[in-house]
């Protein structure tokens, strides 16, 4: 197959709107999850009117303004200006715009890639082509591309594409003695700064880069002091970061005992996902649906190299991964480069950071090596078989469509919130997240519609969560339902208490209570002297901060017994400084209430805290 590259620009289109129309069963869903907090809740997003004051409010509004990711939160906003609702449909094709013009770019790098690793031209455009449609069709992308809040990481992993692009073209370019790229250099400087506007861990593009070198283009260049150079930046570059990682990061982020908020340690985490990685592997290489959950709440954690047992051989499986593309370095550069992309993907994720254990979206960009290591592979198995070039094709058209089937099957379970939901209940039936989504999918119904029914199956879906898994949500949850459909009883908030007494803390907990104070606060029927009995469990059972503790307060004042609240206004004294706005506003509010004698305790109380 030998042909212009104009053609082969048209082939890559034709493979981008392939990759794309998988996923249109997808469109249909909802918002899931976190979409809820970093979309539906952030009202900086609801852009009515275009203004620069708006657009900026609404593009560094991620996480309560502290002003991180701002490009997919911007998207966001234009993404309700243009539909001028929250139509998670509108969220969603713009997702999957994006994920076509990955797949588009991602097929014009692979080709400058291949023709470095000296593929002869035709099989490096094949190959560039095939290699971009398996990744933009494989199943594991539709929690990517479909969940909406995970634009963050797909717009990064576009960004990341465009800056290796740039980055092969000018080590093209140093190669071929036909300049020094600088153009092509700043180019590589201007996408990674955008991906660091989408995504935090964007600095992974040196370790790209780095694989990169060592693989397929081993520090050449016509230029012996171009080449040198190279060489010594990328060995300096490395020590720093690896004096950083051991000597600021680990200490930062070690612990022995579990994080807070977590049931591991940094140790216990480190050898777990050693098990997560091989997880991530089994998915890219056998894509059953079935095998991507969405959800792990039942993962469970390496406790040591023994328990579960899968720990030492996952661990091995690893660094037997990392030994073998070290060694085939010069032998097969793409397998090589396609492993260290895999793990280097995976670097920050699958580190001490206490961040979750695992989610399919990290594979975004690493499936791109997954995809790289796989396909060599496969080349080097068809060059040795004897097996012909018909049956090459076959193989490789059936091993395509069989992707593509199973992502369609994907997308139409993800394309009906409560078809989704009932699956996640099917294959988890211990995870709170899955129930409470089976509820919330029907509430959502209700919400929409106006029909008791869908109340009524919320209420059956929290019920039936709480024969399966005790768990502050559900049991929140079935208190609001009941109060909506009218049929609450004192044994629903018995139960509640209960739950929330004797399940191990967790930021559900908080949450849970925060909602329904939240409730109360906008006029909803729930009973608030019931919600202030939940608040007494809460303060007992999890830490606040200051401003929580405030929260609690007034609330308590108001809803509840007065004298109630006195212990909270302690609790909040106590945790601020004296100099505190809040602190100041609370005092000479409570004076005006006739509760001088409240102001004098806190004052007590925060000075001899400070002391």
């Amino acid at each position: 197959m030998t042909f212009p590259f104009r053609y082969f620009v048209f082939f890559s289109l034709l493979v981008a709107v392939a990759a794309s129309l998988v996923f249109f069963p997808a469109l249909s869903g909802d918002f899931v999850l976190d979409d809820g907090f970093n979309i539906l809740q952030n009202h900086l997003l609801y852009v009515d009117v275009l203004s620069v004051e708006g657009l900026r409010n609404a593009a560094f509004s991620f996480h309560d303004g502290v002003g991180g990711r701002p490009l997919p939160m911007l998207s966001f906003a234009l993404d309700y200006w243009r539909a001028g609702s929250m139509d998670a449909t509108a969220f969603k094709a713009t997702n999957l715009f994006v994920h076509g013009a990955t797949v588009f770019f991602l097929a014009l790098c692979l080709r400058r890639l291949l023709l470095l690793a000296e593929w002869a031209p035709p099989q490096a455009a094949l190959g560039a082509l095939v290699f971009a449609l398996a990744w933009g069709v494989h199943p594991l992308q539709v929690s990517s591309v479909m969940y909406v809040v995970q634009r963050m990481q797909t717009m990064e992993t576009l960004f990341l594409v465009l800056a290796l692009w740039a980055y092969l073209s000018m080590r093209q370019i140093q190669i071929a003695g036909t300049g020094r790229g600088r153009v092509q250099g700043l180019a590589v400087l201007f996408f990674w700064l955008l991906a660091l506007g989408c995504k935090e861990d964007a600095p992974l593009l040196f370790a790209f880069c780095l694989a990169l070198e060592l693989t397929v283009l081993r520090f050449r260049a016509a230029r012996q002091d171009v080449a040198k150079g190279w060489r010594q930046t990328y060995t300096l570059l490395s020590v720093l970061g690896l004096l950083v990682y051991f000597f600021v990061v680990v200490p930062h982020y070690w612990s022995w005992d579990a994080y807070g908020g977590r049931n591991f340690s940094s140790l216990e985490r480190l050898m777990t996902q050693a098990r997560v990685l091989c997880l991530y592997l089994w998915q890219i290489v056998f894509p059953y649906p079935d095998h991507m959950t969405f959800i792990y709440d039942d993962l469970p954690v390496s406790r040591s190299l023994w328990s579960p047992w899968t720990t030492l051989p996952s661990l091995v499986a690893v660094i037997g991964l990392l030994v073998w593309a070290w060694c085939w370095r010069n032998v097969r550069p793409v397998f090589a480069l396609g492993v260290l992309l895999f793990f280097s993907g995976h670097f920050i994720t699958s580190n001490v950071i206490a961040l979750e254990l695992v989610f399919e979206h990290r594979n975004h960009f690493p499936l791109i090596g997954a995809v790289l290591a796989v396909g060599d592979l496969l080349t080097l198995a068809w060059q040795r078989l004897p097996l012909g070039k018909s049956a090459a094709v076959a193989t490789l058209c059936a091993g395509l469509a069989a992707l593509g089937v199973t992502t369609l099957s994907h997308a139409y379970t993800w394309g009906d919130p409560v078809r989704h939901a009932e699956k996640l209940v099917e294959l988890l039936p211990g995870s709170t997240r899955a129930w409470t989504q089976l509820g919330g999918a029907h509430f959502d119904l209700y919400k929409a519609t106006g029909e008791k029914i869908h109340l009524e199956h919320a209420i059956d879906a929290n019920e039936a969560g709480l024969q399966q898994v005790e768990a502050s949500p559900l049991a929140s949850n079935l208190v609001i339902y009941k109060t909506l459909l009218g049929t609450v009883e004192d044994d629903d908030w018995q139960r509640f208490f209960i739950v929330l007494l004797e399940v191990p803390p967790s930021w559900q907990d908080k949450f849970v209570v925060w909602t329904m104070m939240n409730n109360v606060d906008r006029g909803f029927a729930i009973d608030a002297g019931k919600v202030v009995q939940a608040i007494g469990i809460l303060v007992d059972k999890v830490p606040l901060s200051s401003n929580e503790y405030l929260r609690v307060a007034v609330f308590v004042y108001k809803h509840g017994q007065q004298d109630e609240a006195l212990p909270y206004f302690i609790r909040f004294a106590e945790r601020s400084s004296s100099s505190s706005a809040s602190f100041q506003r609370m005092l000479a509010e409570l004076e005006d209430a006739g509760l001088a004698e409240w102001s004098d305790m806190m004052r007590s109380a925060q000075a001899g805290n400070a002391q």
